[in-house]
């Protein structure tokens, strides 16, 4: 009897218990730092997500935003059933405008609308806040989560933000509103990973899901140990299967350390959303080896594939990152599930009609994947030849044939045959046609897989070359040691100016020689390389010629923009 007692008595505490955490509302689940949280609707955790920004140019603060283009590129959303978005901000020229279509035109989207914080800016975030909070209040119906702060307070963050600030800040937004509250940054704020200043305790006990980002690709580079891209140890016909797979375990990993840490505190029931993580398709930062349509496409299959698995240790939503190409990031362009022309790209061409696809056609096999440069040994020749039709006795080539493309992608520079009839050697000549950017163009002669060793012509060397071009002002040239897969590239190029070492742009051809020892001095670190890698080696050679116009370095305005086509032949070291 008394056992019957106890066990009813428990069963009405258990009762008017889940009564009172009812009453609390949204989800009624109150963790240790006692915030109610506000549950993420099914509306939220059952539709496919991704990043949206409608920028189609290279600047986008003077781009103009129009109603017909957001239109088109939501209805294209849509029809992959990709029906629930996340905006950066709370601005009238995106967000209002974007929830205002999804609202007038009747589109099945549901929104994660961005609140953006600015460094030092306390009056415009006040105007944001009051922005994000009306059409969190207008549009309930729409925008069913509101993000406040986006990658402010871990270690690297460009936009620094403290969580004492970022605190008031949420706070300030989950009171004027009904809807889950979070902010978005990177895993390693969220774990409180080693070597992160702030302590994320006080922001995860302020908001009602955590949304973290991971980039094993970015990780690729800028911490290169965290991850073994390269895979070196497997079989080159099964490593790119190997890295994407190990990409995908580390993203796993930084989801764990976010758990991990939360449960630690006491914030089990506090939910995980990936609020970013992608692919880009084309290496536009040095991701050589690793970014391509079918390494985008395996990276998003295997996050579908966690996303549909039974772990119980998986996120509640993954926003992939990002719907379009945006023109105006730069070198960090390129993330795209579409091209900037508002084309499938190969990762998501089963779910649109090859009307809309982006050209190009793949297979498995075209999976990029790391292949150890080879270092060749010493040339010893008194000529090393890199571009020429006619054969010099007792020269040396390189080791493969140069492959001549611009940097970055789309490239700023292209090569190709040039009118023959006047070659300076043989009837073969390259005709170099820039396509600049803001800041310039450049084009390399690389020798892909493969490095030489030129330390023999570092004391009496000459870099030597004949060109013909009334392209203005000055060029540079040079050449390239290290690789961007070691993150050991070092640019070497000098500035010519018209009336040096031979060089004309007169539109006649010169002969060019320039003192392999009169080169060296203007070396520097390649962009975006490990310092302590990025050395002159010219024991490994891996561009053995490079023409290119930075203008800070030639001394033009930014926007110069010449496209006159330059000519080359007959490329080769001498001693």
């Amino acid at each position: 009897m008394k056992k019957t007692i106890e066990s009813v008595f428990a069963g009405l505490i258990a009762t008017l218990m889940a009564l009172v955490l009812a009453a609390c509302g949204g989800g009624g689940v109150v963790p240790s730092g006692g915030l109610t949280l506000r549950s993420l609707s099914p509306e939220f955790t059952s539709r496919k997500a991704v990043s949206y920004s409608p920028f189609r140019t290279a600047n986008r603060d003077t781009e103009t935003v129009t109603d017909a283009n957001v239109e088109a590129d939501l209805n294209l959303l849509v029809a992959g059933n990709f029906k629930l978005i996340r905006l950066f901000d709370s601005s009238d020229k995106v967000a209002a405008r974007v929830i205002k279509i999804i609202h007038d035109k009747k589109l099945d989207i549901k929104v994660q609308l961005g609140v953006w914080i600015q460094n030092g800016q306390d009056d415009l975030n006040k105007a944001e806040i009051a922005r994000g909070v009306k059409l969190a209040n207008t549009y309930k119906d729409i925008v069913l989560a509101v993000s406040v702060g986006n990658e402010t307070m871990v270690s690297w963050a460009f936009n620094p933000v403290t969580p004492a600030l970022m605190g008031g800040y949420i706070k300030s937004v989950r009171d004027q509103i009904t809807q889950p509250v979070t902010t978005n940054d990177n895993w390693a704020f969220f774990a409180k990973s080693t070597g992160e200043p702030n302590n994320p305790k006080s922001i995860v006990l302020a908001i009602d899901y955590v949304s973290m980002h991971t980039y094993p690709l970015a990780d690729s580079i800028h911490s290169a140990t965290k991850w073994n891209w390269k895979q070196a140890d497997v079989a080159a016909n099964l490593r790119a299967t190997a890295m994407m797979d190990a990409a995908i375990a580390a993203a796993k990993s930084d989801f764990s350390a976010v758990r991990s840490y939360l449960d630690g505190i006491g914030m089990t029931s506090l939910p995980i959303v990936i609020g970013e993580t992608g692919w880009k398709s084309v290496a536009s930062n040095n991701e050589t080896s690793r970014a391509h349509p079918v390494n985008q496409k395996m990276f998003y299959e295997r996050l579908n594939a966690w996303m549909s698995s039974s772990a119980t240790s998986k996120p509640a939503v993954i926003f992939y990152f990002e719907a379009f190409d945006e023109p105006w990031k730069g070198s960090d362009d390129k993330w795209g599930l579409f091209n900037v022309e508002r084309k499938a790209k190969f990762v998501i061409q089963d779910l649109y009609p090859s009307a809309i696809w982006e050209t190009g056609t793949y297979t498995a096999v075209d999976a990029l994947y790391y292949i150890p440069t080879a270092t060749n040994s010493t040339i010893t020749a008194s000529r090393y030849t890199v571009y020429a039709d006619v054969a010099v006795a007792g020269e040396a080539k390189t080791a493969v044939e140069p492959l001549w493309v611009g940097w970055n992608s789309p490239a700023t520079a292209y090569s190709g045959s040039g009118p023959s009839g006047s070659a300076p050697d043989g009837s073969n000549i390259r005709e170099i046609t820039p396509a600049p950017k803001d800041w310039g163009w450049g084009m390399i002669a690389a020798l892909v897989g493969s490095s030489d060793d030129l330390s023999s012509f570092a004391a009496t060397g000459k870099l030597n070359f004949s060109i013909m071009t009334t392209y203005p002002g000055s060029i540079e040239v040079g050449f390239l040691t290290g690789t961007a897969d070691e993150r050991s590239a070092y640019d070497v190029y000098k500035v010519l100016t018209p009336g040096s070492y031979g060089y004309n742009n007169n539109g006649a051809w010169h002969q060019v020689s320039i003192p392999i020892s009169d080169i060296i001095p203007s070396g520097s670190v390649g962009y975006d390389m490990d310092t302590t890698k990025s050395k002159l080696d010219l024991s490994k050679v891996t561009n053995p010629f490079v023409i290119a116009d930075r203008y800070a370095k030639t001394g033009k305005p930014a926007n110069t923009n010449s496209t006159v086509k330059i000519y080359i032949d007959n490329v080769y070291w001498s001693k």
